[in-house]
């Protein structure tokens, strides 16, 4: 992959820019030399999975890790050179760190009265308030559950009142359903408070659920940066195709470029649209033709004349099924690929749609995007080797 430079906003005014900050450690390069300006005021995630060197440029803002290379600007201000304590920025981190003896308030009072500020309460109970804990102040950490003690870590990070606040993995802890909650409560925290968040995470529902935008981090540097629902629809590369939810990648060839790119793939058709192409694809040759499984639908062989024209098609069969309550997941295996992704909501299912049924698959072709066919189909997927070799150096 060839070296991505990512800006948003702009630069002079972001409350948090890295300029050309790199991070080896002896043979082994975690972040390659990297752009990258956060606005002030948003939630910003950087997503990827271990290895990528995500944590390893969190480190770099908080200043726990010197840069290699390059420079950290909080605002105007460069803060390369600065500890970590000189920074006006609070870390979060996965196990929570609070102090076992001491109490809810106490422990969210501990950066204030460190400063030697004498009267704590106001801000305090503003704070335990903010984060809807205060039937629980007189407790200790032992007495609240997972996503209550991330809340009081989040709560004494902000009492400082910090320029950005950093969450590293703040959620990895907790279990699903837990997790989803404070997903929300999280958004609603930062909404509140207003200042910069920056959230790193391997898990691609939490960084699209609660991030404005986000950078999808893969061998140390950015693959694609952008607000989550531009990186679903239209993901750049297969990495982000894969590592955002699901996709199907068809291999086809391009025998017709302009307005719309119309290819070839398993002896039948394809049209997409030119501007979700790379330009890699409108040069011609081959071309990976991507859709969504949700943007599928599934029709029996039988009633393929039903299918409504100008859609496109493929013709396979089912090769397994799995009801699942809010939809039903689909494998079909076709002469434009094997094992194609489908999922369909359990509206009106038909009862006909069983493993070996010969079926057509069809959707709108502005749901269809084209990459370029030299990268791998598998990068970003649970089978590429390459993805997660490397713990984060940090």
């Amino acid at each position: 992959m060839t070296d991505k430079t990512a800006h948003t906003g702009n630069t002079g005014g972001g409350d948090v820019r890295l300029s050309g900050i790199s991070k080896t450690y002896g043979s082994f390069t975690a972040v390659h030399p990297l752009d990258l300006t956060i606005p002030q005021g948003s939630f910003f995630a950087l997503l990827g999975a271990s290895g990528c060197g995500k944590t390893t440029t969190l480190r770099m803002i908080a200043g726990l890790e010197d840069p290699t290379t390059g420079t950290v600007f909080l605002g105007d201000r460069d803060v390369t050179d600065l500890p970590p304590y000189k920074r006006p920025v609070n870390t979060v981190f996965q196990s929570y760190a609070l102090f076992p003896h001491m109490d809810i308030f106490e422990n969210i009072a501990f950066g204030l009265r460190r400063r030697g500020i004498k009267s704590v309460k106001p801000q305090v109970d503003e704070m335990i308030e903010l984060v809807q804990l205060g039937e629980h102040a007189h407790k200790k950490p032992h007495q609240l559950s997972g996503g209550q003690q991330q809340r009081v870590a989040v709560a004494r990070a902000l009492i400082n009142h910090p320029q950005v606040l950093l969450l590293d993995e703040p959620l990895g802890a907790l279990d699903l359903k837990l997790r989803r909650q404070m997903q929300l409560e999280l958004k609603r925290i930062q909404t509140e408070v207003g200042i910069t968040f920056v959230h790193v995470t391997h898990d691609q529902e939490e960084a699209m659920t609660m991030a404005d935008q986000v950078a999808v981090m893969n061998g140390g540097r950015v693959e694609q940066l952008g607000a989550p629902a531009d990186l679903y629809e239209n993901p750049q590369t297969t990495f982000v195709a894969n590592f955002l939810g699901t996709s199907n990648l068809i291999e086809a060839e391009v025998v017709e470029t302009g307005g719309d790119v119309l290819v070839t793939a398993g002896g039948g058709k394809l049209r997409v649209p030119g501007e979700r192409c790379t330009s890699a694809v409108r040069a011609g040759g081959k071309v990976l033709v991507g859709v969504r499984p949700e943007k599928i639908s599934l029709t029996h062989a039988d009633d393929a004349d039903e299918i409504a024209a100008g859609r496109n098609r493929v013709t396979g069969r089912i090769a397994d099924s799995s009801f699942i309550g809010v939809s039903t997941q689909y494998v079909v295996n076709s002469p434009a690929g094997a094992e194609l992704q489908v999922y369909e909501q359990n509206i009106e299912r038909d009862s006909r749609l069983v493993p070996g049924t010969e079926v057509v698959l069809h959707w709108n072709p502005a749901h269809t995007f084209g990459l370029d066919a030299a990268q791998s189909l598998l990068a970003g997927t649970v089978g590429d080797a390459g993805a997660e070799t490397v713990e984060d150096a940090a």
